[in-house]
C-alpha cells in the first residue's frame, strides 16, 4: 500500500474501534497492534496463548505469548 492508503486504513480502524465495531486485525508488529485494538489475543502455532484488554497486557507479555511461551 502507498503511505495515503495506510494512513486512511488506519484512521479507519481507529474510527471503528472508537465506534464499537469489531475488526480482526492479524499482524506481528506489535506497534501497530497496540496502538489499534482494544483487545488483544494472540495465538501461537494454532493455540490461543492469551486474551486481555490492551491496556492490561504488558508489551513483555504479548512478546512472550508471540514466541509461544505463556507468561
Amino acid at each position: 500500500l502507498d503511505i495515503a492508503s495506510t494512513v486512511y486504513i488506519r484512521e479507519l480502524l481507529i474510527r471503528m474501534r472508537d465506534e464499537g465495531k469489531g475488526v480482526l486485525l492479524v499482524s506481528a508488529d506489535l506497534d501497530e497492534i497496540l496502538e489499534l485494538s482494544d483487545r488483544i489475543a494472540v495465538m501461537y502455532e494454532g493455540e490461543f496463548l492469551g486474551v486481555g484488554k490492551a491496556e492490561e497486557l504488558t508489551r513483555e507479555e504479548i512478546g512472550l505469548m508471540m514466541g509461544g511461551i505463556r507468561p
